[in-house]
């Protein structure tokens, strides 16, 4: 989960994804990034904790990281935040970035279109709210995703089993 400074929306992405691996018995590694590395060491902003604390979820303990190109080799799936993120993710990955592996975290619920996920930094507490919510509901359709295509896998193979042992 990759916004500008790691200490807004992709430590609530991060949080929120991680709670939700959890809870559906996935094994995955989470993480969030900045890309301009200012908050280096932070914690998230304080209204971002307390509305991750609000719904459940303690991301207090997350620091901000700048993201680098290694993480390309690092993870499966990147998401960005925003088209600037984007941006600035292809010049600091240069050689490293991989189409393949990135994508826009609203894309999960709105294919194609390349939304943004609000940066609520400016603004007051209802934002963060609405930046949760976002946030939350495309979580639930990675979830969704992951999930469904490997209870599909295990179903086939399943059935591929049973059709080798009785045929």
């Amino acid at each position: 989960m990759v916004c500008l400074g790691n200490i807004c929306r992709s430590p609530l992405a991060e949080g929120i994804l991680q709670d939700k691996a959890i809870r559906a018995g996935l094994t995955w590694s989470i993480a969030s990034a900045g890309t301009n590395g200012y908050h280096t060491g932070e914690a998230p902003h304080r209204l971002s904790q307390k509305v991750a604390q609000l719904n459940g979820i303690d991301i207090s303990q997350q620091r901000s990281v700048k993201f680098t190109a290694h993480d390309f080799e690092a993870y499966d799936k990147i998401y960005v935040l925003a088209a600037d993120v984007l941006e600035e993710v292809k010049r600091i990955a240069g050689k490293k970035f991989d189409t393949t592996k990135i994508d826009f975290l609203l894309n999960e619920l709105y294919p194609g279109r390349n939304m943004d996920v609000p940066d609520p930094w400016y603004g007051t507490e209802p934002g963060y709210h609405e930046t949760y919510s976002l946030i939350d509901k495309a979580c639930d359709a990675i979830i969704e995703k992951y999930t469904s295509t490997t209870t599909e896998a295990l179903q086939e193979s399943s059935n591929l089993n049973n059709n080798f042992i009785n045929g």
